[in-house]
């Protein structure tokens, strides 16, 4: 039975255009739309609950790198998200002594920085592994946060008000990027998502990211077989922390308020339940996954302060029934290697006896 994706892949380049390029004018129209199954007022703002739903989308994709790419068990990415914030902070808001930058200069300043801190940070603990790495990376996470609260510069819980915007301003004088028009930014937002789904896509079908996939699937293996596994992980560590440095910046020019109390665990936790709720290793789904973290609290108000166990026992489900995602690319990949194979040697994979995908006795063949 032929899949979705092989559907696409059967269509030509212009089919495939013509099918985007609507869905994209679709996606930039939903804040002006406002689709009554969509919306979320009264209760809650909807080009503002769309732009949380893009700015969640982007952080996703930006650990979908790192945890379903190269298989790196990441707790602690909200402190590149921290990173990323402070940099907008400390270069706009008259609240820091630093001299000042215009915002669009700042969002490339805010990349260069987390990459930065990302070979600090992985350059010692990326050789560790499993749980272990998971650790320091947590470890790393709550230092950005206390680093916040102790350093007198950083303002700690005070924060930094008045975090600068886009220029341009409207008929009126008023600027038109605002802490209460999420329009321009929802627009913002889905430019700079599209941007780097490309270079994401681009890099998936490189070297690297075959790279990473080994790395993901039994990195071992892949040091046996000469990946230089060490520097490709670096790489998708580094590029992770850019995606989260740039989602990071955007949210400080939004929200228009920086302090060290947005950065905790949770929120870590909250980025991580996006990329395995949708799909490791698939782009679509992590960003499904995030459209659910993000916008099903704001859609249904009286369920928000229930999100954390409701997503805590919808993850315990999906693991149970479903541990690949919503949208998993780990089995689609196993079996295109085992289609691989079949096509290569002219007969099918052998399977170890003591593997569970063994046929029964009496079951073979369709017995």
């Amino acid at each position: 039975m032929q899949t979705m994706r092989d559907k696409w892949n059967s269509l030509s380049r212009v089919q495939q255009w013509a099918v985007l390029i609507p869905l994209v004018v679709l996606i930039y129209l939903l804040p002006v739309l406002n689709p009554p199954l969509l919306t979320t007022e009264p209760n809650y703002n909807f080009p503002i609950a769309m732009f949380d739903v893009a700015r969640y989308a982007l952080i996703a994709i930006g650990l979908n790198v790192v945890v379903g790419q190269a298989g790196l068990l990441d707790l602690g990415y909200v402190g590149f998200f921290a990173v990323g914030a402070y940099v907008a902070a400390l270069f706009t808001s008259p609240d820091s002594m630093l001299h000042k930058l215009p915002y669009l200069a700042v969002l490339p300043l805010a990349v260069v920085v987390t990459m930065f801190f990302g070979v600090i940070l992985g350059a010692p603990t990326l050789r560790l592994r499993g749980d272990y790495l998971a650790i320091v990376t947590l470890g790393f996470g709550e230092m950005v946060r206390l680093l916040a609260d102790q350093v007198p510069a950083l303002r700690g819980n005070s924060g930094f008000q008045t975090v600068g915007h886009p220029p341009g301003t409207r008929a009126d004088g008023t600027a038109l990027f605002n802490q209460t028009d999420g329009k321009p930014w929802y627009w913002l937002a889905v430019t700079l998502v599209i941007g780097v789904l490309l270079l994401v896509g681009n890099l998936e079908r490189s070297r690297v990211g075959r790279a990473w996939v080994a790395i993901r699937e039994d990195e071992a293996v892949a040091e046996i077989m000469g990946v230089p596994t060490f520097k490709y992980k670096i790489w998708a560590f580094v590029i992770g922390a850019a995606i989260g440095g740039l989602s990071g910046a955007l949210y400080a020019g939004q929200i228009g308020f920086v302090n060290n109390q947005k950065f905790d665990v949770t929120t870590s936790v909250l980025f991580l339940a996006a990329v395995v709720l949708g799909g490791s290793g698939n782009k679509v789904g992590v960003m499904l996954g995030a459209f659910v973290i993000a916008y099903l609290p704001l859609r249904f108000s009286g369920i928000a302060e229930y999100k954390y166990l409701i997503f805590g026992l919808a993850l315990i489900v999906l693991m149970l029934f479903r541990p690949q995602g919503l949208l998993g690319a780990r089995q689609r990949l196993l079996a295109k290697g085992r289609e691989a194979y079949q096509r290569l040697l002219g007969r099918p994979e052998q399977i170890s006896s003591d593997s569970s995908l063994v046929a029964e006795p009496g079951k073979e063949a369709g017995a």
